[in-house]
């Protein structure tokens, strides 16, 4: 997922069209220009530029989870056995092919991956342990935090 591109490329009028674009994707390009000072073309061809080097990953629509049933939100450390990259590897691709999973960062310190969670029910979140973890002969130990209150939640990224 993760994806190294040159940020010396991006000069003021990119993080501008960014910055609104986090905000809102679906901002017309003449509004984006009137805003940044370009015309629609120029915003057009920087957005397709920033779309092909992968600093524009996605364009998606935020949905709230409750309004589809997942009201459970779910912070899982996650401590694996052993840590050779092959392992790591596989473990990464377990978790990034995992619907229920929206997030997974491997991460310093006791645990090794951070997993982020959405689920229906308690029983959903046990099944998905029983999956992930108990029947995995490579995860030492896990931990759970649920969380009762989503106070932010988002991706944007400081552009400006």
């Amino acid at each position: 997922m993760s994806k190294r591109v040159q940020t010396s490329r991006l000069d003021a009028f990119d993080r501008k069209i960014l910055a609104i674009l986090q905000r809102d994707n679906t901002t017309p390009q003449r509004t984006i220009g009137e805003a940044v000072n370009l015309s629609a073309p120029a915003v057009q061809r920087r957005i397709k530029r920033m779309r092909e080097e992968g600093i524009i990953l996605a364009d998606v629509s935020v949905i709230e989870p409750h309004a589809v049933g997942q009201a459970i939100t779910i912070f899982v450390e996650v401590e694996v056995i052993s840590e050779t990259a092959e392992q790591i590897e596989h473990a990464k691709k377990e978790f990034a092919a995992t619907a229920e999973i929206q997030q997974c960062y491997y991460v310093t310190g006791e645990a090794d991956f951070i997993l982020i969670v959405v689920v229906s029910s308690m029983a959903d979140y046990e099944a998905l342990t029983r999956r992930l973890f108990f029947g995995n002969n490579n995860v030492k130990r896990f931990r759970t935090f649920v969380a009762m209150d989503r106070v932010k939640v988002g991706l944007g990224v400081p552009v400006e």
